[in-house]
């Protein structure tokens, strides 16, 4: 273990209470669109359905190309920002580089199925062809690693949307954070991980968060939940500096 943390711990309540009063400067939006990638079983879905955990306090599973709102206790209301993740990138068989590029710029529609086969056409009924601000993706987040992302990576500078990068399954690197998830920024197992993948992917190591997400728990955890709020409120951050220039 390292003698002091690389990291300081957040503070759940803080980026909770931030989370819950976050609303775009951009007046013209009603959310952040944020985009996850990566390979088959990093765990994108899981993202999504833990952050939905934590902001309802409770253990949620929210449900193609899909946009996932997180509701409000306050029933009708949604939060301000809303994630899309897609299939994996695996060889073959994931989606296709091109069409992630289309969903970046806001092209791919609501539903759509993506075919490793062949790209979206402007001629399929779920291409957009002029996509609007909201239909956008503000953030960019890369979740664990794989080969194939550089392209994709490259295509969100081209269109300079901000890029995040969440290493997930964190509890499991080493025994100290199995023991403890606060052990985290005290782990040099993690510590070196951490800059190995930033180092791989090119995302700078101060925008690589790690994470654990609920999977067979039955109760949210305040650990668990800190993680996933310092990365969420990174992510609304990096999208709402974005959009203000849209």
């Amino acid at each position: 273990a390292l003698k002091s943390p690389w990291r300081p711990w957040g503070n759940k309540n803080t980026d909770l209470q931030y989370v819950k009063d976050f609303q775009p400067q951009n007046e013209k939006l009603k959310h952040i669109r944020v985009l996850l990638y990566g390979p088959v079983g990093a765990g994108k879905s899981s993202f999504i359905s833990s952050v939905s955990s934590t902001l309802r306090g409770r253990i949620a599973t929210p449900a193609l190309y899909k946009t996932h709102k997180i509701p409000k206790e306050v029933s009708g209301k949604y939060y301000p920002f809303v994630f899309n993740d897609i299939m994996g990138l695996e060889e073959g068989t994931g989606v296709r580089v091109e069409d992630v590029k289309l969903a970046l710029m806001g092209h791919v529609k609501e539903g759509y199925t993506f075919n490793p086969v062949s790209s979206l056409s402007p001629s399929d009924s779920h291409y957009i062809p002029q996509p609007s601000p909201e239909d956008r993706v503000h953030v960019l987040v890369c979740v664990c690693s794989a080969n194939k992302m550089k392209e994709i990576r490259e295509e969100a500078s081209d269109l300079d949307i901000p890029q995040l990068a969440i290493v997930t399954k964190i509890d499991e690197a080493c025994g100290e954070t199995e023991k403890d998830l606060k052990n985290v920024y005290l782990s040099k197992h993690v510590k070196n991980k951490m800059a190995d993948f930033s180092s791989k992917l090119g995302i700078p190591l101060n925008c690589s968060l790690p994470v654990k997400n609920y999977s067979h728990e039955i109760n949210t955890n305040e650990d668990v939940d800190t993680l996933i709020l310092g990365a969420l409120k990174m992510m609304i951050d990096f999208g709402d500096d974005f959009t203000d220039s849209l």
